[in-house]
């Protein structure tokens, strides 16, 4: 019998008692990138009580065009360790050294908490903390490693290495509720396994008291009256840059003063400049590369759009949110987590650039209706703080150990400190 899941969305019940002792954690990440799988590790370790959960990060060196967040571990205080032969990219020579590193470092670190994220480093970092018999293994899914676009081959593969490494977690956390459903179909794990906690953002950092609007759309080249669409991630075929600028086209030729803002990079780049290109739409189309002031991006919005084919729960929809932005998002897996179609913004299915395409026309043509859907999105924007997502993985945390550490209580199924929670 596993412990029971944390309630979804909320955490209830009383207060579970802390560990008397420190309760060491190693979060293994493949790359500590600019991105939001990377920005939820860091936060994780830099937010949690130090004293009672001391949070090292281990990754892999690789950074490259999309960005480090390397400095800010070192700004924010959080021990960094580096594992050469940890890569994104299977390799598998290189993922067997990798194993065997990660154990080694596992058992001379004594951890006891390992909690893994997202697929390459979810795979081997599961498999060395059981084989260096550290005693709470926990993993996050910032989104499934697969998706019905791969290749049956490729799908096949990452669903059975899920499986199977469901079976090392003792707890499996998931930040949508889609991510749930669809492991569960697909055979990944059990119930009582997973666990809701979403991506937490730093809410006041988005909320733009001090950002000069004018300032921002100057610097970006956009005329002061213009209607903005914006969005923030990567150039890759996750997001479909390529459905976004689709999208935009007939908006841009329904309204002369329509610019639309793509703040990011990656492999997509390229076949995006070709597209704007062949559009014609060269000074309406702005790439604004990979940038660290995003809230000051947002400002310059009228609309938030991001088009993704497969997601987790994308943070710049609660950074949108934060920001007061209506929004235009596909429905893809944790997005209806953060936009309730008609209240807070609109979805579409997925690949639906004709229905984005409507979606943003209706809110150029309705600035009050925008706005008042951009305010709803504020008043619910704190279910996605920062600090609210550290509270959680606490109580996940503290739950796990004590539950870990009395096995009578267990074996005749008494409750440890507190009546275990459902889910709601």
């Amino acid at each position: 019998m596993a412990p029971e899941s944390l309630p979804i969305p909320e955490v209830s019940g009383a207060p579970v008692a802390a560990p008397t002792r420190p309760v060491r954690v190693l979060h293994i990440i493949t790359r500590m990138i600019v991105g939001g799988a990377q920005e939820n590790t860091l936060l994780s370790c830099a937010l949690i009580d130090r004293d009672r959960f001391p949070s090292e990060i281990l990754c892999g060196p690789e950074t490259g065009s999309e960005g480090s967040l390397h400095d800010d571990c070192r700004r924010s205080a959080v021990t960094t360790h580096f594992e050469p032969a940890l890569r994104r990219s299977i390799h598998p020579w290189r993922d067997f050294v990798a194993l065997e590193r990660l154990t080694r470092f596992i058992l001379r670190g004594r951890y006891d908490i390992v909690h893994t994220h997202s697929s390459k480093a979810g795979v081997l970092g599961r498999i060395a903390a059981r084989r260096a018999r550290t005693p709470v293994v926990v993993h996050t899914v910032h989104g499934w490693p697969f998706s019905q676009e791969e290749s049956f081959v490729h799908r096949a593969l990452w669903v059975n290495l899920e499986r199977f490494c469901a079976g090392l977690a003792d707890a499996i956390v998931v930040v949508g509720s889609a991510d749930r459903e669809k492991g569960l179909e697909l055979g990944i794990g059990r119930p009582d396994q997973y666990h809701l906690i979403r991506s937490g953002i730093d809410v006041e950092h988005y909320r733009g008291a001090s950002i000069d609007r004018g300032q921002v759309r100057s610097r970006l080249g956009l005329p002061p009256g213009a209607f903005v669409v914006g969005s923030v991630g990567r150039l890759s075929p996750q997001k479909a840059p390529l459905d976004l600028l689709g999208a935009f086209e007939p908006v841009a030729r329904a309204r002369p003063d329509a610019h639309l803002v793509l703040v990011g990079d990656g492999p997509d780049r390229p076949a995006v400049e070709a597209a704007v290109r062949q559009s014609n739409l060269g000074e309406r189309v702005h790439l604004a590369g990979l940038r660290r002031d995003v809230p000051a991006m947002m400002s310059a919005f009228d609309v938030f759009a991001l088009a993704s084919h497969w997601e987790g729960l994308p943070r710049v929809l609660p950074q949108a949110m934060a920001a007061g932005l209506p929004i235009v998002a596909s429905r893809a897996n944790g997005v209806p987590d953060a936009v309730v179609n008609g209240e807070n913004g609109w979805l579409v299915d997925i690949g639906d650039v004709a229905g984005m395409s409507r979606r943003l026309l209706e809110l150029s043509q309705d600035p009050s209706g925008a706005r008042r859907m951009g305010e709803r999105g504020r008043e619910r924007v704190e279910e996605f703080s920062a600090r609210r997502m550290v509270d959680q993985l606490t109580v996940l945390y503290r739950r796990l150990v004590l539950w870990k550490e009395a096995p009578a209580a267990r074996t005749e199924g008494q409750a440890v400190q507190e009546p275990p929670a459902r889910v709601a």
